[in-house]
């Protein structure tokens, strides 16, 4: 388990926000950097560690997990019948992790003595937990944005309204969503509360982006908030472009299903950690898939608590005779499945999503396209670049639509678009082309993988 740090090394502390998808994208690029034998350590509350150590198994000897226990935080169920789908029940999970800060103070005075130089990793909500590292002399910090480079751009153009745009991004401004209803004012107060001035000790900034993907985007931000010795590095994708089957870990028995479906015919469905859908909503994607005819694998399970060991789950109700009517055609799961292996399965010829990011990257890392279904905080620009950036999706609603109600019918409609006819067979083709440009982009000479290169060489020199 642990890395004997030596004074000639260079040693990674990772410390992530304790959201799932937040938590995903770190431990993933704790698992690249190991690839360059750095020696990392995580620092992360008792119960996140657990939960992050539960769900994304790493086969790896230099990772070393430092937990700590927080104080005891209420954990409430999601409401589904909330105004906005931020998860605002997480907050106190999240306010937990605040009180980190002495101990990666203690663990920063631990490594630093030991090593050449520290290189903390911080997610951007947990600036006051690594606020100290201007303490020590050989510790650099860099901040990750866990938001696409497409979002960041707007956020930043909205703040500064600069730089001036080109006849393209003037032809995008009007359709770029508003923040209205992406966030609960418990949740924006919170995201508030954790700002500090970051550029005082943070040497750059990392981005779960790919040029290949976003590079334009990358540019621009580059150009805006990038000088001297601040540096933005584009290292995603973070998640393995390879499925790897883990031994040690059972693998779901839902892939006995999936192994038995045709090539690219299976809807795989998923509204991630953070949405909880209330039973009317439930009902019409159940009919919706029903009606539509094409087969579907459809993650069912409510959005996480912020001790997701605490506590009942809700009992979610499908449509009486639902699972009996479709048969072996669908296929509906309730617990926690690999999503990286379902999308990159060769049944798999769909997915409809909220498009959280990892999501998002995961779709176009395995050349899957998207039915785009945003819920909250950065999605609605996620799932525009996917649909009228990229075009490797298409919407189920989009964010001027997100207080109408969506139908069965709308459901089906989108679904068959998708699924069976001449677009969607298109917009697979593109995601399939871009998803071979990514995974190419991480290969010995490709452009994310100089990139990686590039940032390590310069940490360890």
């Amino acid at each position: 388990m642990a890395v004997i740090d030596q004074p000639d090394a260079t040693v990674v502390v990772m410390v992530p926000f304790p959201a799932q998808g937040h938590l995903n994208q770190l431990l993933h690029l704790s698992r690249l950097f190991a690839t360059y034998n750095l020696p990392i350590h995580v620092l992360t509350t008792t119960i996140h560690n657990r939960q992050a150590t539960t769900r994304i198994p790493l086969s790896t000897t230099n990772i070393t997990f430092h937990h700590h226990a927080t104080p005891h935080f209420t954990s409430p169920p999601p409401d589904p019948n909330a105004n906005t789908k931020f998860p605002t029940q997480l907050i106190p999970a999240f306010e937990s992790a605040m009180h980190l800060r002495q101990p990666f103070n203690d663990l920063i005075s631990s490594v630093a003595p030991k090593a050449k130089r520290v290189v903390v990793i911080y997610d951007y909500l947990m600036g006051k937990v690594v606020q100290d590292v201007v303490l020590h002399d050989n510790v650099e910090a860099y901040m990750f944005s866990c938001c696409s480079a497409f979002a960041s751009f707007w956020y930043h153009y909205e703040a500064k309204k600069t730089p001036k745009l080109d006849s393209e991004l003037e032809l995008l401004l009007k359709d770029v969503p508003t923040n209205d209803g992406c966030y609960s004012m418990e949740g924006w107060q919170f995201i508030v509360s954790t700002d500090v001035s970051q550029m005082k000790f943070s040497s750059g900034t990392i981005l779960d982006a790919s040029r290949v993907i976003e590079g334009k985007y990358i540019d621009l931000i580059e150009q805006e908030d990038y000088q001297g010795d601040q540096k933005l590095y584009a290292l995603g994708p973070f998640n393995p472009v390879e499925i790897t089957h883990d031994s040690s870990h059972k693998r779901h028995q839902l892939f006995d299903w999936l192994e038995k479906q045709s090539p690219n015919s299976v809807l795989y469905v998923s509204f991630g950690t953070t949405t909880s859908m209330d039973k009317k909503e439930i009902q019409e994607i159940a009919l919706g898939l029903e009606k539509s005819d094409q087969r579907f694998l459809w993650v069912l399970r409510d959005a996480d608590k912020g001790d997701i060991f605490e506590g009942e789950n809700r009992k979610i109700e499908l449509p009486k005779g639902f699972q009996e009517r479709v048969g072996e055609r669908g296929l509906v799961v309730g617990d926690w499945v690999p999503q990286l292996e379902i999308l990159g399965h060769p049944s798999t010829g769909g997915f409809m999503s909220h498009c959280g990011w990892n999501s998002c990257m995961e779709s176009m890392t395995m050349g899957v396209p998207v039915a785009a279904w945003p819920m909250h905080s950065d999605q609605p620009r996620n799932a525009m670049l996917i649909t009228k950036v990229l075009n490797v999706g298409l919407y189920v609603r989009d964010w001027t639509q997100r207080d109408e109600f969506v139908t069965s019918t709308k459901v089906e409609e989108v679904v068959r678009r998708l699924m069976a006819s001449k677009e969607g067979e298109e917009i697979r083709n593109r995601a399939a082309e871009l998803g071979a440009k990514v995974r190419q982009s991480v290969t010995d000479g490709g452009i994310t993988r100089m990139e990686l290169d590039s940032f390590v060489a310069h940490v360890t020199r």
